[in-house]
Parts: structure tokens; sequence; C-alpha cells
């Protein structure tokens, strides 16, 4: 697998559309910071980590819903591996006039856009949540 991050942001907009309540993904560092920042966000009710019926260790998503529609909108990779994005802390895009969050991963670690700014880090921008 290229894009691991595309790879859990498709399986999260899959799952949406089909009405699905959870969702599973193979475990990563990186996936599960990204999945903190949506809990922090509260586009996810939470996610636990388990393992596959071959033991591999896996991330279960509970997706969240709002009177019947997925919470997430929109969600987008930015960042690609044939195209990296990088910005600074003032760069930042702000999603949908700050109604969406941008995901970062700086130094610090990975942060949603308003963190960032707050911190006054850039790094690269993962993807966009509305």
């Amino acid at each position: 697998m290229n894009d691991p991050i595309g790879d859990m942001l498709t399986r999260i907009r899959n799952s949406q559309m089909r009405g699905k309540a959870h969702v599973s993904t193979p475990a990563s560092k990186l996936r599960a910071w990204v999945l903190d920042v949506l809990l922090a966000e509260g586009y996810i009710r939470g996610y636990e980590a388990g393992t596959d019926t071959n033991g591999h260790p896996t991330l279960e998503i509970a997706l969240k819903y709002y009177e019947g529609s997925p919470v997430i909108r929109e969600i987008k990779r930015v960042s690609k591996p044939g195209r990296r994005v990088y910005m600074g802390a003032k760069e930042i895009p702000h999603v949908r006039q700050g109604l969406g969050v941008s995901i970062v991963s700086t130094p610090q670690g990975v942060m949603s856009d308003a963190s960032a700014r707050a911190a006054n880090v850039g790094g690269e921008v993962l993807c966009t949540v509305f």
C-alpha cells in the first residue's frame, strides 16, 4: 500500500456512504494520531485498537452520525505520495471559512490547523475535513 492515510480516509468515506456504524483499518501510529485529531474535533465517536482474524493489528473506528446523516460531509487527502504539500503556520488554509479543519503533521506532532496556528508551527497538510 503506497498511501496508508489515503486508504484510511477512503474507508471512512465509503463506510459513511453505506451507513455503517464501524469501520476497520490496519493500525499504525500515524493513523492513530490522525484519528486523535478527528476525535478531538468531534468528527468520529471514537476508535480502539484490536486485531483481525490473522492477528494483524487494526483500528476499529466508530463513525458519528447526526439525524441520520454523516457528520463528515467531505474528507479529502491534500498531501499525496506523488506530491507532498508543506505550508508555514501563516499559510495553512482555512477550510470552508473555518467551519472545517485541516490536519497538519508538524514537528510537534499531528494537530489541527487551529492548533498549528496557535503554536506557530507549519508542516505537511495531510487532509481536510468538513
